[in-house]
C-alpha cells in the first residue's frame, strides 16, 4: 500500500530537500502575516502540503504546527487541491487535448497562470482566457 497515495494521485514533480525547505519557509512566512480566519486556515492548508509532499517525495520535514493546526490544514488541503488539480486538468484539455497540467497553484493569479502556460508550452494568453473564463464558473467551489 502506497504511504502518500492522494500525492501519487497529484503526481506533482519531485523536488530537491532545498525546494522543500524553502517553500516551508515561505509557506510559513504567509500563515503568520494572514489575519482573516479563512486565509489562516488556508495557510494551515499550504504549510501541511509542503510537509506531505516532501515526506512522498521521501524527505524527512518535520512539521511547524501543532497536532490540531496540522489537523485543520489537513481538512482544508484535500479539497483545495484536488480543485486545483482538476481545474488546471479540465483548462489544459481546453487549449491542447494532449495536455497533462500537473499544477495546484492559486489560479486566481494571472502572473501564476502565464507561467504554468510557459512551463506546459501553451499558448500563454489562450491559457489564461481559457482559466479566467472557466474561474467564473468555479469560483464558488474553489477554497482560497
Amino acid at each position: 500500500m502506497k504511504r502518500y497515495p492522494w500525492h501519487s494521485w497529484l503526481n506533482m514533480p519531485k523536488e530537491d530537500i532545498s525546494w522543500y525547505k524553502a517553500d516551508l519557509k515561505d509557506e510559513v512566512e504567509e500563515l503568520n502575516t494572514a489575519t482573516d480566519l479563512v486565509g489562516r486556515w488556508s495557510e494551515k492548508s499550504d504549510v501541511v502540503y509542503t510537509v506531505m509532499r516532501a515526506r512522498w517525495n521521501g524527505y524527512q520535514i518535520d512539521s511547524p504546527l501543532s497536532f490540531i493546526d496540522r489537523a485543520l490544514g489537513t481538512m482544508y488541503m484535500y479539497p483545495k487541491y484536488s480543485l486545483r488539480y482538476l481545474f488546471f486538468q479540465r483548462a489544459g484539455k481546453k487549449v491542447d487535448p494532449q495536455s497533462d497540467i500537473r499544477d495546484v497553484r492559486n489560479p486566481k493569479k494571472v502572473k501564476k497562470l502565464k507561467l504554468i502556460a510557459k512551463e506546459y508550452s501553451l499558448p500563454e494568453s489562450e491559457f489564461t482566457n481559457v482559466c479566467q473564463k472557466q474561474l467564473r464558473c468555479w469560483r464558488f467551489i474553489l477554497p482560497k
